[in-house]
């Protein structure tokens, strides 16, 4: 790597707020000899542009030797974001690759089916005439040549130990704030009737523990083994038989995963299984040795990007890295703080406990809200699908749903898409949409957080932390969240927005997790005031709305547990389509080039 180089490689024609500052930081950060670079950019600070010129540093082919690593990644747990960065022409010469099923067969009959159902995964033995302008290959063909390839985490993570991506001089992770968890995520095991297609075929013992769990799990590699092969012996298969036998190649890769982990006395992972019904899962906590494979030993320096990596030593310790070989990069907020205020509407706890005497109470401060911006639009976090039906219903109740969109569990993209096309002031009323989405200029003025995102304490992950009492680790969490809610709205330096704080339970968030503020958000948060919202009027809040209420959404869903949003989507609906068969293949054992 040449850190010096990197105001060169910067791709825009002109520097943006603290872009020059936060480079030559960043330049010294790595030329002081830190492998890893963390770099705490806020919203609208251009850290694709960022990402670009560190990558741009990466060794050469022309300066390397044989054995070096040459060339850089680039990879975002955030779909959208990696759609973002292939759209923009500043980053065209990041070659973005995408899983299989993103890509459409070319062959006469099969211009509708994905590649990962085409003939080359159906039929054993398929010798494809146009593999080499298959959509999929030709695009992976180039990435693997490409200096800069881009990929979604999930993907950079399933081609662990391929010869296809292998080592790179640079990494470059963007949204990193979320890396423990998102691997938390894909090693998670979940066998069950839905997961397991040879559940039928097994005895299910009463699990009481990992060991228990472990036991069961070899019974289940030696079934769906002998299912497999059966598969891989038919000379041709249908769909549905393809899915199976992909389905349980990536299953046998991920409970091998487990059972080897589980047994290794040097493994710092703690697994912790759960049995409900039918349903048997495997989590694990603090996965170093899955993050070591599928990512640490995927380059030789990293560059982290995120708003919210809020305590250094923390995030660290959460995914295995050594904090005296890490530096962190603070990018100063350009922003005006009077374009970005928070202020306090908070009207109650929205506990489970006491969310039906609150809930009420917010629809009216969203109601007033709307009233003070009558002729704008804006975003409502509900935090669950439980939240915005009821939400939904008082709204109504107070007379203002023509003025009031929602999404159902289904339909996010189309319904979001939808209210962003739309020119009416609609409120819209969003389950987890407080991370990776850009509100900029008249897309939102104004938004309203109902509830305070803590974790779902319902989770076996969650439940053990805190009963080891890891409240600090609780709060920080729920902060994380909060700090990139308030980004939504405001996306550059004449960019302007409000954010409406409803819910009594983010004041203590901000007590109890002040300390890992970013200096920024600190200033946001000590600027809070209480504000002078009109009166509750229903026709002043609908004045300007010209279209009756949109169709309401079937939003489905149970409501989680005390705290958190069980039914809300999970960062896996983002990531489910980007594996590199299309399945969710999340072991790091996986073969992933094993269909051609």
């Amino acid at each position: 790597m040449n850190p010096a180089r990197i105001h060169d490689e910067f791709p825009a024609p002109s520097y943006r707020g603290a872009q020059e500052r936060a480079l030559s930081d960043v330049r010294d950060a790595f030329e002081a000899g830190n492998d890893v670079v963390l770099v705490r950019a806020p919203t609208g600070s251009g850290k694709s542009l960022l990402a670009r010129a560190i990558m741009g540093c990466a060794r050469t082919v022309e300066e390397a030797d044989p054995a070096q690593a040459t060339g850089a990644y680039y990879t975002t747990p955030q779909v959208s974001q990696l759609d973002d960065v292939a759209a923009d022409d500043l980053l065209d010469d990041l070659k973005v690759i995408r899983g299989k099923n993103n890509y459409t067969c070319i062959l006469p009959d099969e211009t509708h089916t994905p590649v990962d159902r085409a003939p080359c995964a159906r039929e054993r033995g398929y010798d494809c005439a146009v593999k080499h302008r298959c959509p999929y290959f030709s695009a992976r063909a180039v990435a693997s040549a490409r200096s800069h390839a881009a990929m979604t985490l999930a993907y950079f993570m399933n081609t662990a130990g391929s010869d296809v991506f292998g080592m790179r001089d640079v990494c470059v992770i963007d949204e990193a704030h979320g890396l423990a968890e998102w691997a938390e995520m894909y090693a998670t095991v979940e066998l069950g009737p839905q997961t397991v297609p040879v559940w039928d075929d097994l005895r299910v013992p009463d699990i009481d523990g990992p060991e228990a769990a472990a036991r069961f799990a070899d019974t289940l590699v030696s079934v769906a083994e002998a299912r497999k092969d059966e598969l891989l012996g038919a000379d041709e298969l249908d769909a549905a038989e393809a899915a199976e036998r992909d389905r349980l190649q990536e299953l046998i890769s991920e409970v091998s995963w487990f059972t080897e982990d589980y047994r290794d006395p040097q493994s710092a992972t703690t697994w912790v299984v759960t049995q409900a019904g039918e349903r048997i899962t495997a989590k694990p906590m603090n996965p170093e040795r899955y993050l070591r494979h599928t990512v640490w030993d995927r380059a030789s320096k990293f560059a982290l990007l995120s708003a919210t990596i809020l305590n250094k030593g923390a995030f660290c310790r959460s995914v295995g890295l050594d904090p005296a070989n890490v530096a962190l990069v603070d990018v100063e907020h350009t922003f005006p703080l009077e374009n970005r205020p928070l202020y306090d509407v908070t009207c109650g706890k929205m506990t489970y406990e006491e969310r039906d005497r609150t809930l009420p109470r917010v629809a009216r401060a969203v109601a007033r809200v709307m009233a003070a911006h009558p002729d704008e639009k804006g975003i409502v976090h509900c935090h669950s699908y439980a939240i915005q039906e009821r939400l939904r219903d008082e709204l109504d109740g107070l007379g203002v749903a023509d003025r009031v969109r929602a999404h159902g569990a289904d339909t996010r993209d189309a319904d979001l898409d939808a209210w962003k096309e739309s020119a009416e002031p609609e409120a819209f009323l969003a389950v987890k949409m407080e991370e990776a989405l850009d509100l900029k200029g008249e897309l939102a003025r104004w938004q309203v957080v109902c509830k305070a995102p803590f974790l779902n304490t319902d989770d076996a992950r969650v439940a053990r932390r805190l009963e080891d009492d890891q409240w600090a680790w609780y709060y920080r969490a729920a902060l994380r969240t909060l700090v990139q809610a308030a980004g939504r709205v405001v996306r550059a330096p004449d960019d302007y927005g409000a954010t409406y704080l409803a819910d009594d339970s983010i004041l203590d968030v901000f007590e109890r997790a002040r300390t890992d503020m970013p200096p920024w958000f600190r200033e946001q948060v000590d600027a809070m005031t209480r504000p002078d919202l009109p009166e509750l009027d229903a026709d002043a809040a609908t004045a300007n709305v010209t279209a009756g209420p949109p169709e309401r959404p079937d939003s489905t869903g149970n409501e989680g547990g005390r705290d958190g949003a069980a039914d809300a989507s999970t960062p896996r609906s983002h990531d489910t389509d980007d594996g590199d068969t299309g399945r969710e293949r999340r072991s790091p054992m996986a073969d992933v080039w094993d269909v051609d």
